[in-house]
């Protein structure tokens, strides 16, 4: 039966869909904010590190998904969220980009509560046969939105500057808010461990480790997405050196990207039916590399093509990885292992981040992503389903 006939994950799909808008609209358009406020791609590159720092303090918000409602800790941190992004109306020139960077922080942080809220909320919702289909209509939504929300961005930012989008996510977040508060769903109950606080916030670390194929899925992908950070600084070089374009043409890629999204999406289901996780996972990474290796070549068709092969490759390892850790963990232990694995793939990227914004002033944008591409398609073998398979269930 599709997820979608169940009117409880219809409702968390339409606040999810509002939730999500309202962080494409800003995420994406922080990054051109700072970028025109600065004349530096080094500036706009940071502003994803500072989105991605706050992933070194995911298993405390795991912790907390795992010990109180996760559906009233999605309610608050929508709200909250909203609250703070309102404080970018005191942006108006390039002494207030630590404003910039502060908001990105803060409202990163608390995506990952409500990431690993949300996760639970999927798990207690849905059957093992179920989580592929609902875990792909979610990042459908996700990267579907790419096709809309960069366009809204980059236009309201364009016509009424800054401040618009502070608008537009605050008000997204509020409707999401109120349509979280009328799900109706039996949670799972949070169970008491005689335990340290520090290994109860460690266990979804200690889960990972536990079971072979997380440890192998896990590490391959925080490979690749350390060196995806790079990119985050590199696709401005891409747009002006590559193409000689303006910093706004960031929106239309990230559009372009997203239609590829939609395709890989409404796909990843079916082939995870097929083929398995693992196997679903490799082939996104790999297909992803062939995507970066595209970017250095200085063609506005060769370019955009590479980003629809990422675009259709993102949402099969994300949706793979999603599904066979959800599928491999107790109920009790969903918020700390998604935030855990969260930790495990955007502290590297952090990471990459923090070395693109250093590197790109010294090395070109070409080598950064041949090395990049190159990288992400050998992080695909070790995920390969092999004769040496360990044991995929936990103890």
């Amino acid at each position: 039966m599709s997820p979608l006939k169940d009117p409880t994950f219809r409702r968390l799909v339409a606040g999810w869909t509002f939730s999500n808008f309202g962080d494409s609209v800003l995420f994406l358009t922080l990054a051109i904010w700072a970028k025109d406020l600065t004349g530096s791609d080094a500036a706009a590159g940071l502003v994803f590190l500072f989105l991605g720092l706050p992933v070194f303090l995911a298993p405390f918000a795991g912790q907390v998904a795992d010990r109180y409602s996760r559906k009233r800790l999605v309610i608050l941190s929508n709200l909250a969220a909203g609250i703070i992004v309102l404080s970018l109306f005191f942006v108006d020139g390039p002494g207030q980009l630590w404003l910039i960077y502060l908001v990105t922080f803060l409202y990163g942080l608390l995506n990952y509560v409500t990431g690993a809220a949300g996760s639970g909320l999927v798990r207690d919702m849905l059957s093992d046969d179920q989580l592929a289909s609902g875990n792909g209509i979610l990042n459908t939504i996700d990267q579907g939105l790419r096709l809309l929300s960069p366009l809204v961005g980059a236009g309201a930012y364009a016509l009424f500057g800054g401040f618009a989008i502070s608008v537009v996510t605050f008000a997204s977040l509020m409707v999401a808010a109120v349509i979280m508060s009328t799900l109706r769903i039996e949670e799972s109950t949070p169970e008491k461990e005689q335990v340290t606080f520090w290994q109860e916030v460690s266990a979804g670390a200690r889960h990972i480790r536990s079971v072979p194929v997380l440890t192998r899925v896990t590490l391959a992908l925080g490979f690749a997405f350390a060196m995806t950070g790079l990119a985050n600084t590199t696709i401005f070089a891409v747009i002006e050196q590559g193409l000689g374009r303006g910093s706004e043409f960031f929106g239309v890629l990230a559009a372009i990207q997203g239609g590829g999204s939609v395709a890989g999406g409404v796909t990843a289901a079916l082939l995870i039916r097929k083929w398995g996780e693992r196997s679903v996972v490799a082939i996104g990474l790999a297909m992803l590399g062939a995507g970066i290796g595209l970017c250095i070549v200085p063609n506005l068709a060769v370019v955009m093509a590479g980003h629809v092969l990422a675009g259709i490759s993102i949402p099969w390892f994300v949706v793979g990885f999603a599904t066979l850790r959800q599928r491999l963990t107790p109920a009790r232990l969903q918020g700390r292992v998604s935030s855990a694995s969260a930790m495990a793939l955007n502290g590297p990227q952090a990471v990459g981040t923090a070395m693109g914004a250093v590197l790109i002033g010294v090395v070109d944008y070409r080598v950064l992503m041949t090395v990049m591409g190159v990288s992400v398609a050998l992080a695909a073998l070790p995920v390969l389903p092999g004769s040496a398979r360990r044991a995929e269930e936990p103890a």
